[in-house]
Protein backbone atom coordinates (compact mmCIF):
# COMPACT_ATOMS: atom_id res chain seq x y z
CA UNK A 1 0.00 0.00 0.00
CA UNK A 2 1.53 3.60 -0.92
CA UNK A 3 1.83 6.15 1.93
CA UNK A 4 -1.02 8.32 0.17
CA UNK A 5 -3.60 5.09 0.41
CA UNK A 6 -2.03 4.70 3.91
CA UNK A 7 -3.13 8.18 5.31
CA UNK A 8 -6.87 7.99 3.45
CA UNK A 9 -6.81 4.99 5.19
CA UNK A 10 -6.17 6.16 8.48
CA UNK A 11 -8.42 9.22 8.23
CA UNK A 12 -11.47 7.30 7.36
CA UNK A 13 -10.71 5.49 10.76
CA UNK A 14 -13.00 6.77 13.87
CA UNK A 15 -10.45 8.11 16.21
CA UNK A 16 -10.79 8.15 20.08
CA UNK A 17 -11.86 11.86 21.16
CA UNK A 18 -8.93 14.27 23.16
CA UNK A 19 -10.89 14.09 26.21
CA UNK A 20 -11.05 9.90 26.30
CA UNK A 21 -6.64 10.30 26.05
CA UNK A 22 -6.97 12.80 29.08
CA UNK A 23 -9.74 10.30 30.93
CA UNK A 24 -7.33 7.63 30.73
CA UNK A 25 -3.99 9.86 31.72
CA UNK A 26 -5.79 11.50 34.80
CA UNK A 27 -7.37 8.05 35.84
CA UNK A 28 -3.38 6.94 35.31
CA UNK A 29 -1.88 9.33 37.61
CA UNK A 30 -4.43 8.98 39.91
CA UNK A 31 -4.24 5.21 40.48
CA UNK A 32 -0.22 6.13 40.32
CA UNK A 33 -0.22 8.34 43.47
CA UNK A 34 -1.45 5.34 45.52
CA UNK A 35 -3.73 6.46 47.94
CA UNK A 36 -1.95 10.08 48.14
CA UNK A 37 -3.68 13.22 48.10
CA UNK A 38 -2.74 15.77 45.88
CA UNK A 39 -3.29 19.40 46.11
CA UNK A 40 -3.93 21.13 42.89
CA UNK A 41 -4.85 19.22 40.70
CA UNK A 42 -6.28 21.52 38.28
CA UNK A 43 -3.42 23.95 38.11
CA UNK A 44 -1.61 20.59 37.53
CA UNK A 45 -3.25 19.26 34.94
CA UNK A 46 -3.94 22.59 32.42
CA UNK A 47 0.07 23.00 33.12
CA UNK A 48 0.46 19.22 31.82
CA UNK A 49 -1.89 19.86 28.95
CA UNK A 50 -0.97 23.35 28.47
CA UNK A 51 2.79 22.94 27.90
CA UNK A 52 3.46 20.03 25.35
CA UNK A 53 -0.22 21.42 23.55
CA UNK A 54 1.64 24.95 23.38
CA UNK A 55 4.64 23.04 22.28
CA UNK A 56 2.96 20.61 19.47
CA UNK A 57 1.10 23.76 18.01
CA UNK A 58 4.41 26.04 17.57
CA UNK A 59 5.90 23.54 16.27
CA UNK A 60 3.15 22.91 13.85
CA UNK A 61 2.51 26.39 12.99
CA UNK A 62 6.97 26.47 12.57
CA UNK A 63 7.19 28.65 15.36
CA UNK A 64 5.03 31.50 14.33
CA UNK A 65 2.81 32.66 17.21
CA UNK A 66 0.15 34.42 15.32
CA UNK A 67 -0.64 31.04 13.51
CA UNK A 68 -0.79 29.16 16.86
CA UNK A 69 -2.83 31.56 18.44
CA UNK A 70 -5.63 31.72 15.79
CA UNK A 71 -4.92 27.61 15.76
CA UNK A 72 -5.60 27.65 19.29
CA UNK A 73 -8.31 30.29 19.55
CA UNK A 74 -6.46 32.72 21.62
CA UNK A 75 -4.86 35.69 21.46
CA UNK A 76 -1.38 35.91 20.59
CA UNK A 77 -0.55 37.98 24.09
CA UNK A 78 -2.36 35.20 25.49
CA UNK A 79 -0.38 33.23 24.20
CA UNK A 80 2.90 34.97 24.74
CA UNK A 81 2.31 35.00 28.40
CA UNK A 82 2.00 31.57 29.06
CA UNK A 83 4.92 30.64 27.17
CA UNK A 84 6.39 33.18 29.33
CA UNK A 85 5.16 31.61 32.23
CA UNK A 86 6.23 28.16 31.38
CA UNK A 87 9.44 28.76 30.26
CA UNK A 88 8.74 28.41 26.72
CA UNK A 89 9.85 31.29 24.86
CA UNK A 90 11.83 31.49 21.47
Amino acid sequence: MNAAADRNDQRSKPRPPLRDHVATSIRRYLGDLNGCGTENLYEIALRELEIPLFVEVLSHCEGNQSRAAAMLGIHRATLRKKLREYGLEQ
